[in-house]
Parts: C-alpha cells; sequence; structure tokens
C-alpha cells in the first residue's frame, strides 16, 4: 500500500471541508418524530376505541337539563306536577305531558340520584317539579369513562345547573 491509510468500516464520512462527520440522526430529529407521533395517537386512539367525544357527553348533559327545564315550566304552566322519568337501561327519558321519547348519545351511560319515592324500579325513575317551580331534588349524572357530566336540581328552587 506505497504509504497510503485505508480508512476501514465504519460509519464516518468525509465531507467537503475535509472533516468527519457521523451518519445518523440529532437528537432533535428524533424529539420532533416523537412529538408528531404522540399527537396523531392522541387524536386517532380515541376514535377508534368507539367512544362519545367530549362534545357528545356535554350535548347529552344538556339535553337532560333541557328536558328537566321543560319538566318544570310544564309544572308551572299547568299548575300541577310533572315528571322527567329516566330509563337509565334504554338510556332514555321522557317529560310528561310530551309523548316524545328522547335517547342519550350511544356510549353514554346514565346516574340517577332522586328520592326513593320517585323510583319506579331499579332502572326507572324520576325527578319531580311542583306547580311552585320547587322540585323533589336530585341528580343525573352522564359519563363516558372516567369523564363526566351532573345535571343537577335544586329541591327548594327547582333551578337546574349543570355541572363538570
Amino acid at each position: 500500500m506505497n504509504g497510503e491509510t485505508a480508512l476501514s468500516g465504519g460509519h464516518a464520512s468525509r465531507g467537503e471541508s475535509g472533516g468527519t462527520r457521523a451518519a445518523g440522526f440529532t437528537l432533535i430529529e428524533l424529539l420532533v418524530v416523537l412529538a408528531i407521533l404522540a399527537l396523531i395517537s392522541a387524536m386517532v386512539i380515541p376514535r377508534m376505541l368507539g367512544g362519545p367525544s367530549t362534545t357528545e357527553l356535554r350535548s347529552a348533559a344538556r339535553q337532560v337539563a333541557a328536558g328537566l327545564r321543560f319538566a318544570r315550566s310544564e309544572a308551572v304552566a299547568k299548575r300541577q306536577e310533572a315528571r322527567l322519568m329516566l330509563d337509565l337501561e334504554h338510556q332514555s327519558f321522557e317529560v310528561d305531558g310530551d309523548a316524545r321519547v328522547r335517547a342519550l348519545p350511544r356510549g353514554v351511560g346514565v346516574k340517577l340520584f332522586t328520592a326513593q319515592a320517585d323510583l319506579v324500579s331499579d332502572k326507572v325513575g324520576a325527578i319531580r317539579f311542583f306547580p311552585d317551580g320547587g322540585s323533589n331534588g336530585g341528580r343525573v349524572t352522564v359519563f363516558a369513562g372516567e369523564r363526566k357530566y351532573e345535571v343537577d336540581v335544586d329541591w327548594l328552587t327547582g333551578r337546574v345547573s349543570i355541572l363538570d
């Protein structure tokens, strides 16, 4: 080999400036790729699980709150008791005097806390409103996994509010 030095088997290469540079990825490039993968998985995985979105869950809570407010207004307007009947098994509800049954979005769970006298069965219960606008009080919880919204009914005033 006449005094020449041979470079053997490495990952080094000669750049145009004459120095050597290791081939591969920088730490910054790896972090950018990992951040993009994390962002994509955060958006895709919840959709693949098939559960309701936060918007659908919030919409279900608003739907129940609207039904409760309607029942209260019916009790005051007609000067007689009105109830919102909640079917936990079928995730639906109806208001006295309104023949429509309103179904909650698929995948949304429902819990009811109300007076013992207003439990029709272990799967059906009611929240009652009186002609003066008051109520027996109670709470309807709509949930999906760890996320939940509570629709609260004040027993004295009949006021309906949504708590996150």
